[in-house]
């Protein structure tokens, strides 16, 4: 499943299983590790003391004010400016040009992370921001459901990690605002340490936060629905630009005009999938890649091979295969829904700058907005997304993959368990308020 075509596919079954509420949901479509909870603060306390605790390794980015790149929408070639890019009628698009260092995470946000962040922000269990959907559950879906929620427990205590395995997993259910808030928690939570460290020739730093209880302002107001950023210094959702860099972009001067084609790997444009990255295989019961010694290495659906996939150990391998919460017949549910998120960072293989899993596993959010793909005025606020996904080919890991989505499309918030965070870092975070 990706963003072109199998959308389509995916609203027509749901349509015809699930009847009217899905074809609402379906024309909504196509119109457009680690944290320590602590208790949080009650109301009228601060809210950064009490939230959680979560830490966050990011790598830096520099080389700044190099060059960008032109891109044609899911073609297999990049051009050193759109004036040389074949002429479509998908167009061009210039990407990867970033004039200022800057960080971004090292991985995608856990499950464990954002069960934190759910846990401070929403300590009484009530979902009033819409962080919540029954199909994350383990019940609703067996296969891709991440996070229980259980009304009956304490406060600070409701959501929880479905199952231990799920916990080192990229959170897969996100949408930009939910990506803006989780943002806004950790810029408006207490920066407690700070500490840079190298691995060969990569540099990071790791960050431990108190998250704060507050997400409708910080480095995102999302009073207003077309939302950027606010300020000069803090963490954010990384830009195209940002993504791209971090992905693709060789200081060295590797690939093709210092690109490579995926973040695994300089590849050959042209060549379509003969130089891809090898597909992760996983432990069927934990989703730990088993053969890490392949490099390079991403979770992705090659051709003519099983996509990477689990089942929990907790339960019958039956349930995994049919159980849905769109209604599917077990044909159309295997058809559609291969690939699993694997668990972060086993990988293993690094882009140009020390990320990992920016090739496959979970498609990432990007703060950069962008026209509807009818190019027509949209009530709708649209994004970019980038990173391939471990249920689609090869393709979707190009750096002319340039995805988009509304930033807050329901259908798949019900649909799509490969939805992820990637944080970034801009400026220079001193200790104390972030």
């Amino acid at each position: 499943m990706h963003f072109v075509s199998s959308r389509t596919r995916l609203s027509r079954a749901v349509v015809a299983t699930c009847g009217v509420s899905a074809l609402l949901l379906a024309a909504s479509a196509t119109a457009g590790p680690g944290a320590a909870a602590a208790g949080p603060d009650g109301p009228g306390g601060d809210p950064s003391r009490g939230g959680a605790v979560i830490t966050v390794t990011t790598a830096e980015v520099g080389a700044p004010g190099n060059p960008s790149v032109g891109v044609v929408p899911f073609t297999d070639a990049i051009y050193p400016s759109c004036a040389d890019a074949q002429q479509t009628s998908s167009g061009c698009q210039t990407v990867g040009g970033v004039r200022y260092p800057y960080e971004i995470g090292q991985l995608e946000v856990t499950v464990e992370q954002w069960v934190a962040f759910l846990n401070t922000v929403d300590p009484e269990g009530r979902n009033r921001l819409d962080l919540y959907d029954e199909p994350e559950s383990s019940s609703a879906w067996p296969k891709y459901g991440q996070i229980n929620l259980s009304a009956g427990a304490g406060n600070g205590h409701h959501y929880s990690v479905a199952f231990p395995e799920w916990a080192d997993k990229p959170y897969g259910f996100a949408n930009f605002l939910r990506a803006a808030r989780f943002v806004n928690s950790l810029y408006n939570g207490r920066l407690i340490s700070k500490q840079s460290s190298s691995n060969g020739d990569f540099d990071y730093v790791t960050y431990r936060v108190r998250l704060s209880s507050r997400t409708e302002r910080g480095m995102y107001d999302l009073a207003r629905r077309n939302a950027t950023r606010a300020h000069d210094s803090g963490f954010v959702v990384p830009s195209q630009d940002e993504w791209i860099k971090a992905a693709y972009y060789d200081p060295n001067g590797g690939g093709t005009y210092s690109y490579w084609k995926y973040p695994t790997n300089p590849g050959v444009f042209g060549d379509g999938d003969a130089t891809a990255p090898n597909p992760t295989v996983l432990n069927p019961t934990t989703g730990d890649v088993t053969n890490a010694a392949n490099q390079p290495l991403a979770s992705y659906h090659a051709s003519g091979q099983p996509a990477p996939s689990w089942c929990p150990a907790q339960l019958q391998p039956v349930a995994c295969s049919t159980v849905n919460p769109i209604g599917l017949d077990p044909l159309t549910y295997a058809d559609l829904y291969q690939g699993s998120l694997s668990t972060v960072g086993q990988a293993e293989t690094t882009s140009p700058w020390g990320t990992l899993d920016q090739g496959g596993n979970a498609v990432e959010w990007t703060d950069t907005i962008t026209a509807p793909p009818t190019g027509r005025n949209s009530a709708r606020v649209w994004r970019r997304l980038h990173g391939g996904v471990s249920n689609a080919p090869a393709f979707q890991m190009w750096p002319s993959a340039v995805g988009l989505q509304p930033q807050d499309n329901v259908f798949y918030n019900h649909t799509y368990p490969w939805l992820g965070i990637r944080i970034g870092v801009i400026g220079d975070l001193g200790l104390g308020k972030s």
